[in-house]
């Protein structure tokens, strides 16, 4: 059995380049069989040519024993039959003696011809049914025989030539021709019955082999399946994923492998977030025990920024100093604690049904900002959400875009069915690409020699914090920044317009929020 397979392999384009990219990405998606279809392909061929292989060597070899065994008997039949006929008086025989002899020899199934010379008891069947090459041979003294079929029926044709004894008793040929025309339907059915067993055996052969790779590919997918499951939920974050390991073959090696690495994981991972809650417990604790002691300091550099006027050179240039870096230091340390609060999940919301558009105003002229920003609101958009949050997050965005952009500055509000979005603009050299994907990252400052800038480097970072924690079931606030084409940057605040409250933590502790809007740098 010939089996062909097309192999399509994806064209080349015309004018398409030929570098490395273009080999390492496909023109079309190539079709990839999966493990059960490879099992199951695998068993089914080797299932398949084994059984042809077998079943036709076994059709063949029984077919030719069949068919010599019939063809055996039957010159033996005829030889037997040739040597009891009595033995002949005249030559050259007459036709009734050639009919004789033709009739003696037949029976139900073989038809016998007897020739001399040309005559036959039956002639028409010779020149039809007996080739001309076996008469030759024939005449020639052997007893030859040959398989033939006529109008799909198959026969044997045996010929052979009758002997006369001489006067010294040495038989010689006659002349006179025996055919025997032996009919292998019987054989031909025998036959037919043995091809149909063997396609029936290569039928059930081929239902086992599928069977057995079921079977196969189920003991071999399960593990795989299970692999491929526990692999999942260990990239999902559940680091106590572990597979039962049960033989000793390679599919229980990988299981081994795998319970090894998901604890080697568990354990650093563990490490590794044990030491970040110890990191921002320390922050947290520090930035709380300072307040104390920057309250002090605060009013100390109150007291100072009022006398530096009056203070003589160095010293009034010190004292405004001093005055400059507490506030700075004491907006540092509100961003770290609004911060721990974000990581240790004490943040909350303070909802309450707001005009957006008033507040956007009132968040500007707090800051004597009104007259540098241009606004482009609807009165009236109202929505539920914390006033005080949605303060700290304009406050950020304006003072990045009046610090770091170029007028003018923009701020638009615009109101959706079930979201509120605010746009910041500015007319800046807007956000370098580089920077671009950190701009929300903690501490980061795209430019070091700002290490010393007014700005803690949180402020963007918790304007996002404080926009995601604004939810309305599965949707969260979101805060995204990009470039505007015509130039300078733009960040986008979304804001669901029913927010909900926030579960208070596990640890019942209080959640209040009671510190200043900080002013961020941009990064």
């Amino acid at each position: 059995m010939t089996r062909t397979r097309q192999v399509v392999r994806p064209g080349r384009c015309a004018g398409r380049p030929t570098g490395p990219t273009s080999l390492s990405r496909p023109d079309r998606p190539r079709w990839t069989a999966g493990l059960r279809v490879r099992l199951l392909l695998a068993f089914a061929s080797l299932g398949l040519t084994s059984t042809a292989v077998v079943a036709g060597a076994s059709y063949v070899q029984a077919r030719d024993v069949i068919l010599r065994q019939a063809q055996d008997a039957a010159v033996v039949t005829l030889t037997e039959q040739i040597a009891q006929l009595p033995p002949i008086r005249n030559l050259p025989p007459g036709q009734a003696e050639l009919d004789a002899i033709g009739a003696e020899l037949s029976d139900r199934d073989d038809t016998a011809i007897a020739a001399y010379q040309g005559r036959s008891s039956r002639h028409d069947e010779v020149s039809a049914m007996v080739p001309a090459e076996l008469r030759t041979a024939v005449r020639d003294g052997r007893v030859v025989w040959q398989r033939q079929t006529e109008q799909g029926h198959p026969y044997l044709v045996i010929g052979t030539q009758l002997t006369v004894d001489q006067s010294g008793g040495t038989p010689r040929p006659s002349g006179l021709e025996i055919y025997r025309l032996h009919s292998l339907v019987a054989e031909q059915r025998s036959i037919d019955r043995l091809a149909t067993s063997a396609w029936l055996t290569g039928g059930l052969s081929l239902a086992l082999a599928v069977l057995l790779a079921l079977l196969a590919a189920r003991g071999v997918l399960r593990p795989v399946r299970e692999l491929g499951e526990a692999a999942r939920r260990l990239g999902d974050g559940d680091l106590t994923t572990r597979l039962a390991v049960t033989g000793s073959d390679e599919l229980a090696g990988v299981a081994r492998t795998f319970n090894h690495t998901a604890e080697r994981l568990e354990r650093q991972v563990g490490e590794l977030r044990r030491m970040e809650a110890d990191a921002r417990r320390f922050v947290a604790d520090v930035s709380h025990e300072l307040r104390t002691p920057l309250a002090a300091m605060t009013a100390v550099a109150d007291v100072l920024a009022e006398e530096a006027p009056r203070l003589p050179g160095d010293a009034g240039q010190a004292a405004r100093l001093v005055s400059q870096e507490t506030q700075s230091l004491t907006r540092l340390v509100d961003d770290l604690i609004e911060v721990s609060r974000f990581d240790n999940g004490t943040a909350a919301l303070a909802l309450d049904e707001v005009d957006v558009a008033a507040a956007v105003q009132a968040t500007l002229r707090a800051r004597g900002w009104t007259g540098q920003v241009v606004t482009d609101v609807s009165p009236g958009t109202r929505a539920r959400l914390d006033p005080r949050r949605l303060d700290v997050i304009l406050a950020n965005l304006v003072g990045n875009a009046l610090r770091h952009g170029a007028p003018p500055v923009t701020v638009r509000l615009r109101g959706e069915p079930d979201w509120i979005v605010l746009s910041v603009t500015d007319r800046g050299p807007g956000l370098d690409p580089l920077v671009s994907p950190r701009v929300f990252d903690r501490f980061y400052k795209a430019d070091s020699a700002r290490s010393r800038s007014e700005g803690s480097g949180l402020g963007l970072a918790i304007a996002r914090e404080n926009a995601r924690l604004h939810r309305a079931g599965a949707h969260r606030g979101s805060l995204l920044a990009i470039n505007d084409p015509a130039g300078g940057a733009v960040f986008t605040l979304r804001l669901p317009r029913r927010c909900t409250d926030r579960p208070q933590p596990s640890d019942g502790r209080p959640a209040s929020d009671t510190r200043p809007a900080p002013h961020g740098g941009r990064p």
